[in-house]
């Protein structure tokens, strides 16, 4: 029994006795939503036509619909494309709103607005049905028994982020059950779980898990998007990475893994894509968006709506501009915080999505409605900093409230280890958490997410082993993927060279896992680095569902080596305020002592010189560290630590001999990256001598605790 129902909240609503459609098109001429038994269905077991209309949303109330009902709409209207106006009512499209996913794309001409191979291309119009190919949305029951679920809402301060990808993660792990291999349900196994935690992670950043499509020029090639960076349905989770794909099962899955990842102390977060959308430009599919309302969702070319504004390089970008298109971001964002219970979001080049017009504007209406949400200004909010525009690079220039994935801390780490020249004041700036970029409006070293690799590129073992990129399994002539600067070329390339080879590249992964420990910000690892996982040079793994894309856990000694290293790096950042501090360094006395909290030493033990800074061949440098007035206190106010740091640094090719600062009645090394197997060690109070590429941690002696 249809009733006229209501205009809010969009999508499909369950009450228990019925469900409630509403859906937003301004251009429409009528809606007709399309009921169905099976995804396999030629044809709809049901269709109402949406007679209500309110604020260009249409909508209707239909008693007697269940939890797991299929559905999907046609929506009719011009088929102008030079105008922009691509409705076509013989296409069955995705709910934007929709919870639930059934089905994959089938690539079948169908799909497609137009007649696929006529002369008109775009401009043609195919009158075909495409019901038995396209996906249809799911009504869904949203109870889940959350049992006291408690937000870990670790502070910025000690986060260490760990990105990872839920299936290729898991997929191979011989600890983990079979049937959860590669699953949301495998990501939250104890196996995995404590891995995670023995690296002293406090969140994880699972790459998109959005309902996204596989693009047609992969299938075609026999590939898939592994990653997923096409998403079809931002309220959806991907239903590959449930134990069953049909249904909304999958979203019960989902909450299940996030409620025991909390149990166990960890949050997360979401990368997710707004930017864009899996409908391509013009001569990609009709799914949703484009036959629903195309001018609404999508930014089109002003003086020709047949093209698209592509800040993505993935044929459009979504029209934030638009009040409807902001309100679905919103209200997505808030879905997967309220309802799913995540912990905070990364923006896939967020840049795309403060474009008012064509400039990135940092007052953009989607950072103004995000910054007084209730609901979103409370979560971590972590920006992809650049799109492909022009302007789109904007790293340091997104408001309080927001992180950034820190570009230039990772080019300066692999510039400084590599041995290049003319780095060491870009070096040191970065290390304190880029004051240059995050001291000056408002923001707190936390802001810089710092990172030496991230899902785009190398993997940390391929950064320092390949001296170019191998992507000719992606089957695109190895064009594809970024040059990325390797930090140290050896002159061959490889996964199995001579020791001394292998030495040198694990102690390289050595001085970048000690890097991002002792660097003022949040560390983000890269899931593997810890275990040198490699993509066998591919540094564009996008579309690698297989051994090229997964971790592969069976670990030699060097592997197990690496990891004992990078847990005891991040356990001593745990254990030490001083470096993760809440505020920038000053460089001064600190209260009108003697003491400063930060002071720039050359190896001689004296302070460096404006000369020492600007000169290309100086490659060492020592950074004493106090405690001061950023100290960590408990709930008492009580100085929880008092801590020296001594932190010495050397990418040059010879060993170099450190004078230790005075004042101190004794040093022990924490951690040396050219020693990783050794204890702490008393080192007394005069000298130390630190090898070639190499950096060391030295902790004032427990004897002195301070400077004398």
């Amino acid at each position: 029994m249809s009733k006229p129902g209501k205009f809010y909240p969009q999508g499909c609503t369950w009450d228990g006795y019925g469900c409630n459609f509403a859906v937003y098109s301004e251009n429409a001429s009528s809606v007709e939503l399309c009921l169905f038994k099976s995804a396999s269905d030629a044809g709809p077991s049901e269709v109402v036509k949406l007679r209500e209309r309110d604020m260009f949303v249409w909508h209707t109330y239909l008693s007697g619909v269940s939890p797991g009902q299929l559905y999907g709409y046609r929506v009719d209207g011009p088929y102008e494309p030079l105008k922009g106006l691509r409705f076509n009512k013989n296409k069955l499209l995705i709910d934007p709103y929709a919870k639930a996913i059934s089905g994959r794309v089938e690539w079948d001409d169908t799909i497609f607005g137009y007649r696929v191979n006529d002369p008109a291309a775009d401009l043609s119009f195919d009158d075909r049905d495409n019901c038995s190919k396209a996906p249809k949305s799911v009504v869904v029951d949203p109870y889940f028994d959350w049992e006291g679920d408690r937000r870990p809402n670790t502070p910025w301060g000690k986060t260490v982020i760990y990105e990872t990808h839920v299936k290729g993660l898991t997929v191979n792990h011989p600890r983990v059950p079979e049937d959860l291999r590669g699953k949301y349900l495998g990501l939250s196994c104890d196996e995995v779980l404590s891995h995670i935690k023995s690296l002293g992670v406090t969140a994880v950043e699972l790459m998109p898990v959005h309902h996204h499509v596989n693009d047609k020029f992969l299938v075609d090639k026999g590939l898939v998007n592994y990653w997923g960076y096409n998403t079809i349905g931002f309220f959806a989770p991907e239903t590959a990475y449930s134990l069953v794909s049909e249904g909304a099962r999958h979203i019960a899955e989902f909450k299940q893994m996030v409620k025991i990842l909390h149990q166990n102390g960890l949050e997360v977060i979401l990368d997710v894509v707004y930017n864009h959308t899996a409908e391509g430009n013009h001569m990609g599919p009709t799914l949703s968006f484009r036959g629903i309302d195309n001018p609404t969702y999508y930014r089109l070319k002003p003086d020709e709506p047949r093209y698209y504004m592509d800040f993505t390089g993935t044929g459009n970008s979504l029209n934030v501009r638009h009040p409807q298109v902001l309100q679905m971001m919103m209200d997505s964002l808030r879905y997967w915080v309220q309802e799913m219970h995540v912990d905070g979001f990364r923006f896939d080049l967020a840049s795309a999505l403060a474009r008012e017009f064509y400039e990135v504007d940092k007052l953009s209406s989607f950072f103004d409605v995000i910054h007084q949400d209730p609901v979103l200004s409370r979560v971590k909010l972590i920006a992809e900093p650049w799109d492909l525009g022009q302007g789109g690079y904007q790293v340091g220039n997104f408001p309080v409230l927001w992180a950034e994935w820190n570009g230039k801390y990772r080019d300066t780490m692999r510039h400084y280890w590599r041995g290049d020249p003319s780095q060491l004041g870009e070096f040191a700036t970065r290390l304190v958490g880029s004051p240059d970029l995050y001291q000056g409006d408002g923001r707190r070293p936390h802001a810089s997410i710092n990172f030496i690799t991230c899902h785009d590129g190398f993997t940390m073992y391929d950064l320092v082993s390949y001296n170019a990129k191998h992507n000719e399994a992606n089957l695109e002539g190895n064009r594809d993927g970024s040059d990325d600067n390797v930090s140290w070329n050896c002159g061959v390339e490889g996964p199995t060279q001579s020791a001394e080879v292998l030495d040198l590249r694990f102690k390289q992964m050595r001085n970048f896992m000690f890097s991002l420990a002792v660097s003022q910000g949040v560390p983000m690892i890269l899931w593997g680095d810890e275990i040198a996982r490699t993509q066998q040079g591919n540094n564009n793994a996008y579309c690698q569902d297989n051994e090229i894309g997964w971790a592969n856990w069976s670990l030699n000694a060097r592997q197990l080596e690496n990891l004992r290293f990078t847990r005891r790096m991040f356990d001593i950042r745990r254990t030490h305020p001083l470096l993760r501090r809440k505020n920038f360094f000053q460089g001064r006395k600190i209260r009108g002592k003697d003491v400063k909290d930060i002071t720039w030493l050359r190896p001689d033990g004296s302070e460096m010189t404006e000369q020492d800074w600007v000169n290309s061949d100086v490659r060492v440098l020592g950074v004493l560290l106090s405690l001061g007035a950023d100290s960590e206190t408990d709930e008492n106010g009580n100085v929880l630590t008092d801590d020296t740091l001594l932190l010495l640094f050397n990418s040059s090719a010879e060993p170099v001999e450190f004078v230790l600062p005075e004042g101190i009645h004794g040093w022990k090394v924490l951690a040396d990256t050219s020693n990783p197997s050794a204890g702490v060690v008393d080192v007394g109070r005069e000298r130390y001598r630190l090898s070639e590429r190499s950096g060391a941690l030295l902790g004032a002696s427990p004897a002195s605790g301070q400077r004398a």
